[in-house]
């Protein structure tokens, strides 16, 4: 199974649970994951990080990490505007598409392969939402695509400290 990452699992974890400066094992296992091809990070979530500042960034974009974690793949265009037109909407104006941000291509990525592939994020299922406010979780299930929580994620892969 390849685990895809969304920005806010990397952004959170720094943020609230494993500091990269507090808590490098976390980040130290998560590049392993990257090196054994079981964790990936599609390049247009990476650049929602890598344009930022502080320690998230310099982990990401140092080239040791950014090898192991970067997936080498292109997104297929037809799935992208698949995902686009029916798991959002087919007619997002300007406005919608930048609040949807990169969150397509990620969906698009794993379904590719629904099978082998899974989606990590930490967004809530909200059903009720439409357009450009739907959440990663409601967009994955109506492709068939599994997400789970970040937690969900660490569990399965058996990360532990010790």
């Amino acid at each position: 199974m390849l685990y895809l990452l969304d920005a806010n699992v990397l952004i959170r974890a720094h943020e609230d649970y494993y500091p990269i400066d507090r808590i490098p094992q976390f980040w130290t296992w998560l590049q392993a994951q990257g090196d054994s091809g079981v964790v990936k990070i599609p390049y247009e979530i990476y650049n929602e990080i890598a344009v930022s500042i502080g320690p998230l960034h310099d982990w990401l974009t140092d080239a040791n990490v950014s090898a192991s974690m970067l997936l080498q793949e292109q997104t297929n265009p037809v799935h992208l505007n698949l995902v686009i037109a029916q798991g959002y909407a087919p007619d997002l104006n300007d406005s919608e598409i930048e609040e949807i941000g990169q969150d397509p291509f990620l969906i698009a990525y794993a379904y590719a392969d629904p099978s082998a592939i899974t989606v990590v994020s930490r967004e809530v299922s909200a059903p009720s939402k439409q357009r450009a406010n739907r959440r990663v979780p409601d967009v994955c299930k109506a492709f068939g695509v599994r997400c789970i929580t970040d937690f969900e994620f660490l569990r399965e892969l058996n990360f532990k400290i010790v």
